[in-house]
């Protein structure tokens, strides 16, 4: 086995084991009882001097050159070729008798077993098609037709050609028709060129003297002509230069007015901008002394004012503590009585708000305890949600855990029933089944009569085997185990089938020994 890469200009055709005709890939695995070629897809040139007979029986030399080469764009289904693991070709995949690959891949394979390579092979498929086609095709026109319909003809063959290459999977990628020539003893296209020589020769000397002529005589017309437009161009000129002349001075004119003009209205400008200057400075100054000497006043005035104002309020502070000092004590046995009551009142209202706030507060911390008790109870039920969610999500992994760990064991003991059989054996099932037997007949004193009344009894006068009847039950017992494994698939454990074989053999032999003895 070894993996096949392709030149940029090549492709790979596989063959054999798990392909069913041919497998054009860039790159793939190649398995044993496969084979690998590669091949190129470069288009060739096939250039050939063909020698054909027009509709007219007049024989010539067709030179041709032909680029043709695999065509890699038709691909059809295969550009989509299935693959499965291995490499090999999928199953149910057909060949695309459109793929031109396929078609130029069994085109060289046909060479193997030819004494020339698969490029001559090609090469002389591809000559005679284009030999053979060209033929049919100039023997069906004539040569006025051929020489006159030069694109039609060239297309006609292209046609004709590249219908034929298709089934080999070729393309034509350029084709070149080149001048046409005559045969071996044949002077047609000779004496069509001296007949045209000719024509053109004396034809030519004509053209000559009636160049000469046209030459003369516009030369003359030309040079009257020239000297006319020389002189009308002069004077105009000169006028031109007049008027150019004239409209300068005149601009300049204009030019030095407004730039006196402009220079006249900068300097009062300037002039303007230095007076508006300075007066604005005064105008600044006196501002700021204005403002001083308005806030010196302010200043003084506030000073005198203050003073004044404390004097004032001193003297009404003492008369009004004077007037006072005598209601206060008129008031006071008169308020003593009202005051008492306002208190009492006031103590009751002060009681009842009490009592009403407190009612309130014990409301308000019931209300807030409910609530607090109720997001307590929402948060622990969520976190108990996601508790079981992610218990429920971790006993679903220990789940899957244990299937897979339950089916690497099953491949390892040779499938269900012998993980089934270690499983009992290694949880102890048999011997807890065997305990179950020994509890349900302990105590029991069973007593087994057993009657033969077969050719072995002593009525057919025969020997008495009490032991033939358990060994039949044992012959028995294979048998039926096997039909239980046939309908339920469960096996039980060797060493079990061991123990029932070793024992019927013995009681086997035991029965043998006592016959020979007899």
């Amino acid at each position: 086995m070894s993996y096949r890469i392709s030149a940029p200009d090549e492709y790979l055709a596989i063959t054999g084991m798990g392909i069913r005709t041919v497998k054009i890939t860039k790159a793939s695995w190649v398995w044993p009882l496969q084979r690998c070629t590669r091949f190129s897809v470069q288009p060739r040139d096939y250039a050939m001097d063909l020698r054909a007979m027009t509709r007219e029986k007049l024989q010539f030399a067709l030179p041709v050159v032909f680029t043709v080469g695999p065509d890699v764009n038709q691909r059809g289904a295969n550009s989509r070729f299935d693959e499965t693991a291995d490499g090999q070709e999928a199953p149910g995949q057909r060949e695309d008798r459109g793929d031109a690959l396929v078609k130029y891949a069994m085109l060289l394979a046909q060479s193997n077993d030819k004494k020339y390579s698969n490029v001559d092979h090609v090469a002389s498929i591809v000559k005679g098609i284009i030999e053979g086609e060209t033929r049919v095709l100039v023997s069906s026109m004539t040569m006025e037709e051929i020489f006159t319909e030069r694109e039609v003809f060239k297309k006609r063959i292209f046609r004709n050609i590249q219908s034929e290459l298709d089934q080999f999977g070729l393309k034509i990628y350029n084709s070149n028709v080149k001048e046409l020539k005559d045969a071996e003893d044949s002077v047609y296209f000779a004496s069509l060129s001296r007949k045209a020589h000719e024509g053109a020769t004396n034809q030519a000397r004509i053209d000559v003297a009636d160049a000469q002529l046209l030459g003369n005589v516009g030369e003359a017309q030309r040079k009257g002509q020239q000297e006319r437009e020389i002189a009308k161009i002069n004077a105009e000129t000169a006028v031109q230069k007049t008027e150019r002349d004239i409209e300068r001075a005149q601009a300049e004119a204009r030019l030095n007015t407004q730039q006196t003009g402009l220079n006249r209205d900068v300097d009062i400008a300037r002039v303007q901008a230095t007076r508006a200057l300075e007066s604005k400075d005064e105008d600044l100054k006196r501002e700021v002394e204005i403002k001083r000497a308005a806030a010196e006043v302010e200043r003084l005035r506030a000073k005198d004012v203050v003073k004044a104002t404390i004097a004032r309020e001193s003297r009404e502070q003492a008369a009004t503590a004077a007037a006072f000092e005598v209601t206060a004590q008129a008031r006071a046995n008169q308020d003593a009585h009202q005051h008492a009551a306002d208190a009492q009142a006031y103590k009751k209202r002060l009681d009842a708000d009490a009592e009403k706030d407190a009612k309130q507060r014990a409301a308000d911390a019931d209300a807030y305890r409910m609530r607090l008790e109720a997001e307590a109870y929402n948060f622990a039920e969520q976190q108990n949600a996601e508790a079981n969610v992610i218990r429920q999500i971790k006993d679903a992994e220990g789940i899957s855990a244990m299937a897979e760990a339950y089916a690497k064991m099953a491949n390892a003991f040779g499938g269900p029933s012998g993980l089934l059989q270690y499983m009992m054996i290694e949880k102890g099932t048999y011997v807890e089944l065997a305990k179950a037997n020994a509890e349900a007949i302990r105590g029991l004193h069973p007593k087994i009569s057993v009657w033969n009344t077969g050719s072995n009894g002593e009525a057919s006068g025969g020997s008495s085997d009490p032991a033939s009847a358990m060994r039949n039950v044992y012959q028995m017992l294979p048998p039926l185990m096997t039909t239980i494994n046939e309908q339920t698939g469960i096996t039980l454990p060797e060493w079990q089938f061991g123990r029932m074989n070793a024992g019927m053999q013995a009681m086997s032999e035991g029965t043998n020994g006592k016959k020979s003895n007899t």
